[in-house]
C-alpha cells in the first residue's frame, strides 16, 4: 500500500536522509558499519565528559550515569515538520573515551595473561565489549519513563545498605532524569516551532508531536503514535550510550496499539504506515517479523504487512527479518521476497525458524524458550530482556590457527594427519583462551562499561541491583563464532588433494611457496594448482569434506562445553565485516590466497568456487556445516538475477531459501544487484549516492564503505537466474 496521504511528507523525509547521509561522509570518511541514523551535531555545539579520569577515560556505574545525564541534558534537540516522531541522536558516549579507537585501551583492568594466546590465533575476544544483547521493549512500554524511574527508585530503597546495587542504581536513576530532560526539552521546542509555521497540515503535526513528548516524559505510551516515539527515543538513547542496536519482535510489539487505534477510529492504515516509516527512518534497528510465538502459533498480521511496506515505501537502509516456520503465512514471505526483488535494497533477511529452535533446544532449554529467540542482530539470535550473549563479539581467526598448525607441522616431518592433530590442539587452546576471558569480562565489565539502558529493559537487574553482565540476566549463552571457514577448509583440500593424493606437490615446495607469497621461481604456477584444487561449496568433494570436520571440531571443543566460570557457550560461523581484518594477520595460504588479503567470509564458500549452479550448491554447502546449536551461521548471497522481473522469479528465490531452510539454515542475507551498477559504483562510488548493499549482517550505503569492503561485495556477486 503506497502512502498517498503522506507522499510529500515521504519525499522530504527520503531527500533529508540522503542530505545527512552525504554530510556524514563528507565530514566522517568511509565507515565500514552500518548505515546508523545519527545525523552529525550543529557546527558549534561543544561537549566534553564532565567526569574522567587522568587519562581521559572513565568507568564505573556513578560516573558513567553522570557522563550520560550531562550528554542528555546538553544534547542537540531535532524536530522535522514532515516526520511523525521527534529526535534523532549524534554521539556515542562510549566512542568519547579518550583513546578508543585502539583495541580494549580504556580497558582498566590487567588481563596480559591471556594477550599472548589472543595475539598468536588472532582472537576477538570480548572482553570490555558492550551491548550484543536484546532488550524486552514491553517492559518500558508498559511502564514509561516515570514507571522506570519509580521501579528504580523502590529498588534503591530495597538495596540502601549495597554499595555496589546504590552505585548502579543511582546511575540508572540519572540516565532516565536525563532522557526525560531531552525529551521534554525537544517537546517544547517542537511548540515553539509550531506556533512560527505557515503550513497547516506541518503546524499541526508539529503540535501533536509536542502534545506527545510532553506526555511521554512522565506517562507511558497508549497509541501507536506514542509507541513508535517511545521505542525511537529508547533506541536513540541506547545508541548515544553505547551503540547499542538490538531491536524486537517489531508486529507483535506494536500490534495491540494498532488494533485498538483501528477500532476506535485514532487512525486508518495509512497512518499507521507512515508512523512506522518515520520509526524506521530513525534508526535501522534490527526487527523480527512472523515467526512462531512460544506455543507455535504464527504472529503474523495486518501488521506485519504494514511494517514491510513502510519500508518498502521509505526506501532507506533497513534491517527486517522474516522468520519462516512450517506454520506461517506463506503470503508474508512471499510478499518480502517481492519487494527484496523489486527494492533491491537488500532487505528484508529471513531466518530459518526449525534450525533455530531444534539447535538451542539441544542446550538444554525448552521448545517453547527457544521460540522466544529472535533474530535481533548481524547474526545475533537473543531471548529479548532475559539472555546476556555478547553476540558478534567474539571470535577465533580459524586462519591464524591454521597458520600456526601449518608452521608447526612443517617443524617436525611434516604429514597431513599430523597437520590435523595440530589444528585441533591449537584451535582447543584458543578456545580456552576465549573461555578465560569471557570469565574476565563477565567479573569486571559491569566497572567498564555498566549496561545501564538495556538494564532498564531486562528482566532481573533492577529487580536485583545487578548490572545484566554481572549477575542480573536470567541466562548467559555466550556466543563464539569461528571466522575463515572456506580458507582453512580449502587450505586443508589442497594439501590432501595435490600434496598427499597426487603427490604433484611436495611439503616443502608448498611451504617454500606459502613463505615466499607465491613470488619465488615457481611459485606462480603452484598458486594456481592449489587455487583450481577441490573448494568448500562444490558438492561431495574434499573442501566439503574438510568444512564438516571443521564444524565437527568447532562443535566439539564450545558447543555443550562452559567456561572456568560455569557459562555455557554456543558456536557459530561468522565473520561480520572482520574479513579484511582478520586478512591482514595471516600470511599466504595452501588454497591458493595471498598474504594478508582477507580470509573467506563467514560460512559462505570463496568466491569462484564453481560456475555453474552456485546459488544452489551455495544453500547445501551453507546448511551442511551449520554450528547447530541455536546460533547462526549466516548465508550471504550475492545474486545478479537479469531476469528479476520473470512471474516466476519471487517464487524461485523462495524455493531457493526453502530448500536451505530445509536443510538446516538458519539465516539467510541476499543482495540483489545490477552487476554493471555494482563496478561501476565500486570505482565512482559518488554517482550512487542512494546504492545500499548488506555488506554482511548490516546494511550501508555502498559510497560510504571502503575499498577494501566493496571490493569484497562485489566480489561475491553470482551472475545467474535462480
Amino acid at each position: 500500500m503506497t502512502m498517498k496521504k503522506y507522499a510529500q511528507q515521504l519525499e522530504h523525509l527520503r531527500l533529508t536522509k540522503s542530505r545527512q547521509t552525504r554530510e556524514k561522509l563528507d565530514q566522517l570518511g568511509v565507515r565500514d558499519e552500518d548505515d546508523y541514523g545519527c545525523i552529525l551535531p550543529p557546527d558549534d555545539f561543544k561537549w566534553t565528559p564532565p567526569i574522567t579520569d587522568d587519562n581521559g577515560s572513565f568507568s564505573g556505574a556513578r560516573t558513567w550515569g553522570k557522563n550520560f545525564r550531562s550528554l542528555m541534558e546538553h544534547h542537540p534537540v531535532y524536530v522535522d515538520p514532515n516526520d511523525a516522531l521527534a529526535g534523532r541522536w549524534m554521539f556515542m558516549l562510549s566512542r568519547m573515551r579518550q583513546g578508543y579507537r585502539i583495541e580494549l585501551s580504556n580497558f582498566a583492568f590487567d588481563y596480559s595473561h591471556l594477550k599472548p594466546d589472543q595475539l598468536k590465533y588472532d582472537i576477538t575476544c570480548g572482553i570490555g565489549k558492550d551491548a550484543h544483547f536484546a532488550p524486552d521493549y514491553r517492559i518500558g512500554l508498559e511502564l514509561g519513563w516515570n514507571g522506570l524511574l519509580k521501579k528504580v527508585r523502590d529498588a534503591k530503597v530495597r538495596y540502601s545498605s549495597d554499595p555496589v546495587a546504590r552505585e548502579l542504581l543511582d546511575a540508572e536513576e540519572d540516565t532516565i532524569l536525563g532522557i526525560q530532560n531531552w525529551i521534554e526539552r525537544t517537546a517544547h521546542q517542537a511548540n515553539v516551532l509550531a506556533q512560527q509555521q505557515t503550513d497547516a497540515w506541518q503546524r499541526a503535526n508539529l503540535t501533536q508531536i509536542a502534545e506527545m513528548n510532553l506526555k511521554l516524559v512522565d506517562h507511558a505510551p497508549l497509541t501507536l503514535r506514542e509507541v513508535c516515539q517511545w521505542i525511537a527515543w529508547f533506541n536513540m538513547a541506547s545508541r548515544t550510550y553505547n551503540r547499542d542496536g538490538a531491536g524486537g519482535q517489531l508486529d507483535e510489539l506494536l500490534r495491540p496499539y494498532y488494533e485498538r487505534d483501528k477500532d476506535t477510529g485514532i487512525i486508518d492504515d495509512e497512518d499507521a504506515q507512515f508512523y512506522i516509516a518515520c520509526l524506521l527512518l530513525n534508526d535501522p534497528h534490527y526487527y523480527q517479523l512472523g515467526g512462531p510465538d512460544q506455543n507455535g502459533k504464527d504472529q503474523t498480521s495486518a501488521l506485519s504487512f504494514i511494517i514491510l511496506e513502510a519500508a518498502s515505501d521509505l526506501k532507506i537502509s533497513c534491517n527486517l527479518t522474516i522468520r519462516v516456520h512450517d506454520g506461517m503465512d506463506r503470503k508474508l514471505f512471499e510478499r518480502g521476497v517481492e519487494i527484496l526483488l523489486q527494492d533491491r535494497l537488500a532487505y528484508p533477511r529471513f531466518s530459518g525458524d526449525n534450525a533455530l529452535v531444534e539447535g538451542f533446544m539441544k542446550n538444554g532449554f525448552s521448545a517453547e524458550l527457544a521460540r522466544q529467540r529472535i533474530a535481533t542482530g548481524c547474526n545475533w539470535m537473543s531471548l529479548p530482556g532475559m539472555e546476556y550473549t555478547l553476540n558478534d563479539v567474539v571470535k577465533i581467526n580459524i586462519a591464524k590457527v591454521f597458520e600456526v598448525a601449518f608452521s608447526e607441522n612443517m617443524s617436525h616431518q611434516p604429514s597431513l594427519e599430523q597437520l590435523e592433530e595440530l589444528y585441533i590442539k591449537h584451535f582447543a587452546k584458543a578456545v580456552k583462551t576465549v573461555a578465560e576471558g569471557l570469565d574476565f569480562h563477565l567479573e569486571y565489565q559491569y566497572l567498564n562499561e555498566p549496561e545501564l539502558l538495556l538494564n532498564l529493559l531486562s528482566h532481573g537487574p533492577i529487580e536485583k541491583g545487578l548490572d545484566v553482565s554481572h549477575g542480573g540476566a536470567t541466562y548467559y549463552n555466550m556466543a563464539l563464532d569461528g571466522a575463515g571457514l572456506a580458507t582453512v577448509a580449502d587450505s586443508f583440500a589442497a594439501i590432501e588433494q595435490r600434496v598427499v593424493r597426487e603427490q604433484c606437490l611436495a611439503w616443502k615446495q608448498l611451504a617454500q611457496s606459502i613463505e615466499a607469497d607465491f613470488e619465488n621461481e615457481d611459485g606462480q604456477r603452484i598458486k594456481l594448482m592449489l587455487k583450481h584444487s577441490e573448494k568448500f561449496g562444490r558438492g561431495d568433494g574434499l573442501g566439503d569434506k574438510w568444512a564438516l570436520r571443521l564444524t565437527q571440531i568447532l562443535q566439539d571443543h564450545v558447543a555443550g562445553k562452559q567456561t572456568p566460570g560455569g557459562r555455557r557457550m554456543i558456536p557459530g560461523w561468522f565473520s561480520w565485516a572482520d574479513t579484511v581484518r582478520f586478512g591482514r594477520s595471516v600470511g599466504a595460504t595452501p588454497d591458493g590466497r595471498k598474504a594478508h588479503s582477507a580470509i573467506a567470509h563467514g560460512a559462505n564458500p570463496n568466491p569462484g568456487f564453481r560456475h555453474d549452479s552456485a546459488a544452489s550448491c551455495m544453500a547445501q554447502a551453507v546448511a551442511a556445516i551449520q554450528p547447530g546449536y541455536g546460533n547462526t551461521a549466516p548465508w550471504q548471497l550475492e545474486l545478479d538475477l537479469g531476469m528479476a522481473d520473470h512471474p516466476a522469479a519471487v517464487q524461485n528465490v523462495m524455493a531457493l531459501m526453502q530448500a536451505h531452510f530445509d536443510q538446516g539454515g538458519t539465516l539467510i542475507n541476499i543482495n540483489i544487484v545490477d552487476s554493471q551498477t555494482l563496478l561501476d559504483a565500486h570505482e565512482h562510488p559518488e554517482n550512487h549516492p542512494d546504492l545500499i548493499v548488506r555488506v554482511t549482517g548490516f546494511s550501508a550505503y555502498f559510497t560510504s564503505l571502503s575499498k577494501d569492503f566493496r571490493e569484497l561485495v562485489v566480489k561475491r556477486v553470482i551472475k545467474e537466474a535462480c
